[in-house]
């Protein structure tokens, strides 16, 4: 059962430990190592033999490659109870990384065509897990068929309640507390997003709700399973967390459809261990269900240096998705892209042109409106697209769909949408500046908000560059045209 790993937030967690409060760990763990040392100048001049020389190297390939914390006490755990499902590594630890925050190491060197990881079906949390539970049962029974989904967030809640009890506790133990999913963000927060991705961030919150607002009746007929009232248990910030976990953690994997559950597609599968693994726009991987093995697997497409941190790829997605779906930004992200509103786009289309409501419309049924974007290689060819039909004068008006086939109507029209693409790009830049003050300033205000702000600063920031390095396209461009 094939499939690229879907996998999962905030930098291999979904909260941002892998950033901004993933920096503050890393310190930590520096101050922790200078202490060992007692110091670590003292210590360098006492020895500068052979011996000090190999003690520094090892202290800095500390700090630039990472801080193993395979020794951490959850960490240990976690392995034995892998191992005891048939789990053996002996090349990945976990570790702390200045620019990731939470990841693993690789003990070797890694070359195309090797595997990274190979995690037994055992170790794997799916829905058959949540049908062999006490929660089977009542799932079957229940009328209409909850989803796998529910069944999952079900499950997750139920485990997590059982603390001490259950069986699943080591994994549950290195989940993160809390995610920075969009849903998950304060109104402030949200508040200062791009507006197309601001929208998504709503929907997905009401989703959240809806399916909470729409599970209540099950979750009451857990009622015999657990001693405590159910609208104490499964209440909606359990559920928030639930579905973030299976949101941005999970491995693509189809299972059968069974008839206890909804028709919503059954592709989800909780990796302990290998959910660790982050995101990187660069690398390439293969990931699939070994049927032979009964192991999922992860081979590398790319070469990965000793004790640098091992990256997988979600998949080729820009910034805001990755925000979106995962709760983190990538830097320098080849992918990345800033989106024109309908509303900015339409800014550009003078109120007296007589042609203005039915060039909207044509936008509008063929789909123009939407994904129009400045990228690294300056604007798209959807943004010059819409912005040459806005464009077109009274009598070029009938040529509209030779524009949409990728034809040319006049220099004079595609001129012009490189004059009006400038022009938007300027106005987003500006724009871009001055949500970017806002943030400094909250930063400044709400002490609190401050790592959730830090990663809409660090969005708005690449599509800054973005947007810059687009301007200076379309000024060269402008220049090859006159």
């Amino acid at each position: 059962m094939a499939g690229q790993p879907r996998l999962r937030g905030g930098r291999a967690g979904g909260d941002w430990r892998r950033g901004t409060a993933g920096e503050c760990r890393c310190l930590c763990a520096i101050n922790r190592f200078s202490k060992k040392g007692k110091n670590l100048l003292l210590d360098m001049k006492k020895s500068r033999g052979r011996t000090g020389r190999k003690r520094r190297r090892k202290h800095l390939r500390s700090f630039k490659d990472g801080v193993n914390c395979s020794h951490k006490l959850e960490y240990i755990k976690l392995k034995k109870w892998l191992k005891e499902r048939g789990f053996e590594d002996s090349n990945l630890r976990p570790a702390e990384f200045w620019e990731t925050g939470r990841g693993l190491m690789t003990t070797k060197s890694l070359q195309a065509g090797d595997l990274i990881i190979s995690l037994p079906e055992k170790c794997l949390l799916t829905t058959g897990t949540v049908l062999s539970s006490c929660l089977g049962g009542h799932i079957v029974k229940w009328k209409p068929p909850v989803s796998p989904l529910l069944a999952l967030c079900t499950f997750l809640i139920a485990e997590k309640h059982a603390g001490e009890k259950s069986a699943w506790k080591p994994y549950l133990d290195v989940l993160p507390k809390t995610y920075t999913c969009l849903a998950c963000l304060e109104p402030d927060v949200t508040n200062l997003l791009p507006k197309p991705l601001k929208k998504k961030a709503q929907e997905q919150k009401m989703m959240i709700q809806e399916l909470f607002r729409s599970s209540k009746a099950f979750f009451s007929s857990l009622q015999p399973l657990f001693a405590e009232n159910t609208g104490t248990i499964f209440n909606y910030s359990a559920l928030e967390w639930a579905w973030c976990t299976i949101n941005t953690r999970t491995i693509y994997m189809k299972h059968p459809h069974r008839e206890c559950f909804s028709l919503e597609p059954d592709v989800y599968a909780l990796a302990p261990y290998l959910d660790l693994l982050n995101h990187s726009p660069n690398v390439q991987v293969k990931a699939a269900f070994n049927e032979q093995t009964r192991s999922y697997e992860i081979w590398t497409n790319s070469q990965c240096k000793k004790y640098q941190e091992v990256f997988i790829c979600y998949g080729p997605h820009d910034n805001q998705r990755l925000l979106l779906e995962y709760g983190f930004v990538a830097m320098d992200n080849p992918h990345s892209s800033v989106y024109v509103s309908p509303d900015t786009l339409l800014k550009y289309l003078s109120p007296l042109d007589k042609q203005r409501k039915a060039k909207i419309s044509i936008l509008k049924d063929h789909n123009y409106l939407e994904n129009l974007t400045f990228g690294w290689e300056g604007p798209s060819w959807r943004l010059l697209t819409a912005l040459q039909v806005l464009g077109l004068a009274a009598d070029e008006f009938a040529c509209w769909r030779r524009i949409l086939l990728g034809g040319v109507t006049s220099a004079r029209n595609e001129q012009q949408a490189l004059d009006t693409a400038a022009k938007i790009c300027q106005f987003l830049i500006e724009e871009t500046q001055h949500v970017l003050l806002q943030i400094s300033q909250l930063k400044r205000e709400k002490e609190n908000l401050k790592s959730q702000l830090a990663l809409v600063e660090m969005l708005h920031s690449e599509n800054l560059k973005i947007l810059q390095k687009s301007a200076e396209i379309l000024y060269n461009m402008n220049l090859g045209t006159t």
